[in-house]
């Protein structure tokens, strides 16, 4: 007893020390007499990443570790001012002096592409612009070739459809945001990666596990959130130009106008497409679909002193075409004529956000978001015709204020989500309609800024499964300065959409049995993650480790195992849990280059027929290594990245006449990407190749000879369907004027 009194006083005393440990002031403006502390001054210690602002009454609290002692203060229009600072000191007199003339400035170190926010009580990584050119990254689909958390794949050999997948897990378990707006749900989560356009991008915000209760109860395996080009900060144009040897091009714009000093607005264009046939692994399908895609957004920004407005509207249009390479489009659909897929896509969304400060001293605001939007899918599958429109309506009000002091803040709010879904599979109608009204809080608590704690709640009602309850907690401790401890634990919903979630297995022969009374999808998950901090190299050399369970009380189970000619669909009886660890390693030893070495374990398992199987077709582990190089004065710049995917498991196909078996495990496989980019004052070109090894799964189609026969199955898929690739861009930008 005597042992945990102490442990626990020890506990209790250690921010105590910790906060000891720090640097304190106030910052002035040495030009003026009266009303001179300074709000907003940057404040570092030179060489780290360790930095804080100050206050509104000119004040800042810093860490302050032992192999830092240059502590620099700066802001836009001042002279900077470094102070040498051997131990920790309080109430510090530090002054700037107004810059009569900004000189040029040097850019002396490169910033890191992908990191994670120190300060942000969540674990989150923050995917930048730059680090998407790192790749061939066209789309969303596209743009995680880098990262080691978030794996993308094909969900079937013939059409084209890319899925994503987080700590082993389906996408359709992870929440997508376009600026915090769900978005992609439903029958656009099949190939609504595709419709988001790399160039119009600022970054992609990745949190794992469950996330804030603000955006929802949807969050399982965890949370994308997409940061489109705003208005405000966008440059006036920019202009991308793709091209590869296996006949995809695109093309995509960016225009911003400054209509006056409040208001702003900004424009988008893209185009891609794909005409060409390629049949390289000698399957009688195409490797790839035949395509065209128009995308369109047009946003507007709107600020003064109290208010803040984002409004915008998208328009899309894809029609995509695949199956046997002498297939027709305008040909007879029947098993007489060659097999043929066609989708055609047709969206529209518009948004409306408002922002509204009540008391700039308390931080307190009212926030609304708007949402709308309407897809519509007609499509075949050989002589299947699958038919979908879904109308999304989205409301979110929020009330945000610190409580007391900055130490304590709240937000609360109410939600509304619709979805009318109208379904038709051939004669089978699948209509549905949701309602889920819901409010939430979440208390956040920050006594420094080596402690964050935040608490969610929020319920929901769903017109067809009634009352949800969904706790959350998140909490961040860093010891050091260097060394970060998170702790992640909560609860998440999912409402199924069988038809619209999965029509992908209608390229196949397999009947589709949907078990009746569904149940919503529920799951706990919990996490924990260090995150440590060393100043090796140019930058401060950083290494996560981080752990991460699942574990369902209800899902549906999408069983291919039982049945070799169907795929069924039915509520879970019994287990069904994913445990991930994950290391990753960030370095830049030398000035310019960057490296990233990250090994991810996978163990996803589930209850089919009172057996615990492993979940199949997903890498039992994962090795990333990125290098990027750039050379001084940021003229060149070299991107490789190697994936090595493990080994697993297949369904079985024992019962198919041996001509159309496939093995019951996969072997590893591994992956490699180059790129060489040459940037110019204005323009930059660049080029490389994909699948530098050329490998690809050759027997991704199973009975391609007989498409229309009983043992066609396209959708056994577990690595890359297309071999080598060569790639040619071009971006030209006319940069923002400072």
């Amino acid at each position: 007893m005597n042992t945990i009194k102490s442990i626990s006083l020890l506990l209790l005393l250690l921010p105590v020390g910790l906060l000891a440990q720090t640097v304190s002031g106030t910052v002035f403006d040495k030009s003026l007499v009266e009303n001179n502390a300074m709000t907003g001054v940057n404040v570092h210690w030179a060489g780290s990443q360790i930095a804080t602002t100050t206050d509104t009454n000119g004040k800042f609290n810093l860490y302050k570790p032992d192999y830092y002692s240059k502590l620099v203060i700066s802001f836009v229009g001042y002279t900077s001012d470094t102070t040498i600072i051997e131990k920790p000191q309080s109430d510090m007199i530090l002054y700037l002096t107004p810059g009569n003339t900004l000189k040029e400035v040097t850019i002396s170190q490169r910033k890191a592409g992908a990191h994670i926010d120190r300060m942000n009580t969540i674990l989150t990584e923050k995917i930048t612009s730059s680090e998407l050119t790192k790749a061939a990254c066209c789309n969303l689909a596209e743009s995680f070739t880098t990262n080691a958390s978030v794996d993308a794949y094909y969900s079937n050999a013939v059409t084209g459809a890319k899925q994503i997948r987080l700590l082993g897990l389906d996408g359709i378990y992870v929440q997508l945001l376009t600026e915090n707006i769900p978005n992609m749900r439903g029958i656009a989560s099949t190939y609504g990666l595709s419709y988001v356009p790399g160039p119009w991008m600022e970054g992609i915000l990745i949190s794992k596990g469950t996330s804030s209760v603000k955006n929802g109860y949807e969050s399982i395996a965890g949370q994308i959130d997409v940061e489109y080009l705003k208005p405000k900060n966008a440059d006036p144009l920019l202009l991308n130009l793709f091209l590869s040897d296996a006949g995809r091009t695109e093309a995509n714009f960016v225009s911003a106008l400054k209509v006056n000093k409040n208001l702003s607005t900004l424009l988008m264009g893209h185009y891609s497409g794909d005409q060409t046939k390629e049949d390289h692994n000698q399957d009688g399908f195409l490797d790839e679909p035949l395509y065209h895609q128009y995308n369109v957004l047009n946003r507007w920004y709107y600020e003064n002193n109290h208010i803040r407005m984002h409004a915008g509207v998208k328009l899309l249009k894809e029609d995509r075409y695949s199956g046997q390479m002498d297939f027709n489009k305008d040909s007879v659909r029947d098993a007489l004529h060659p097999y043929g897929i066609g989708i055609l896509t047709k969206r529209a969304e518009g948004f409306l956000k408002l922002g509204y400060v009540l008391n700039n001293e308390m931080k307190s605001s009212f926030g609304s978001i708007n949402s709308v939007s309407f897809h519509d899918q007609n499509s075949f599958y050989g002589t299947r015709k699958y038919q979908g429109s879904q109308l999304n309506y989205f409301l979110n009000l929020m009330y945000e204020t610190n409580l007391v002091n900055e130490k304590h803040s709240l937000v609360s709010g109410f939600t509304y989500n619709l979805d009318n879904y109208d379904e038709t599979l051939d004669s089978l109608n699948n209509d549905r309609y949701e309602r889920v009204s819901g409010v939430y809080s979440e208390y956040s608590f920050k006594p420094s800024e080596h402690f964050n704690l935040m608490t969610g709640i929020r319920f929901d009602y769903h017109n067809l499964y009634g009352l949800m309850f969904t706790p959350r907690l998140h909490a961040r401790y860093d010891i050091n300065g260097q060394t970060h401890f998170r702790l992640s634990a909560g609860k998440g919903f999912r409402s199924p959409m069988i038809l619209a979630e999965n029509n992908h297995f209608l390229a196949n022969s397999r009947k589709i049995i949907i078990d009746p009374d569904l149940k919503q999808e529920e799951a706990w998950n919990y996490g924990l993650s260090v995150t440590q901090y060393i100043p090796i190299g140019v930058q401060p050399m950083s290494i996560a480790i981080e752990g991460y369970r699942t574990e369902f009380l209800e899902q549906i189970i999408v069983d291919l195992d039982t049945d070799v000619n169907a795929v069924r669909f039915s509520n879970l009886i019994g287990k069904s849990y994913s445990n991930n660890l994950q290391v990753e390693v960030n370095t830049q030893f030398i000035k310019g280059f960057e490296a990233k070495f990250a090994y991810r374990l996978s163990d996803v398992k589930y209850d089919v027929n009172q057996q615990l199987v492993t979940k199949p077709l997903v890498s039992r582990y994962k090795g990333l290594v990125v290098l990027s190089y750039q050379t001084r004065l940021k003229k060149w710049q070299f991107d490789f990245t190697w994936q090595l995917n493990g080994p697993g498991r297949i369904p079985t196909t024992s019962a198919n006449p041996e001509a159309y078996r496939l093995e019951n495990t996969f072997d590893a496989y591994q992956v490699m990407n180059l790129q060489i980019t040459r940037y110019f004052k204005t323009w930059e070109v660049y080029g490389g190749v994909e699948n530098l090894s050329d490998y690809r799964q050759m027997n991704a189609v199973i009975g391609g000879d007989q498409p229309f026969g009983e043992y066609f199955d396209s959708s056994l898929i577990w690595g890359p369907l297309h071999g080598r690739k060569i790639f040619l861009g071009f971006r030209f930008k006319i940069a923002k004027e400072e």
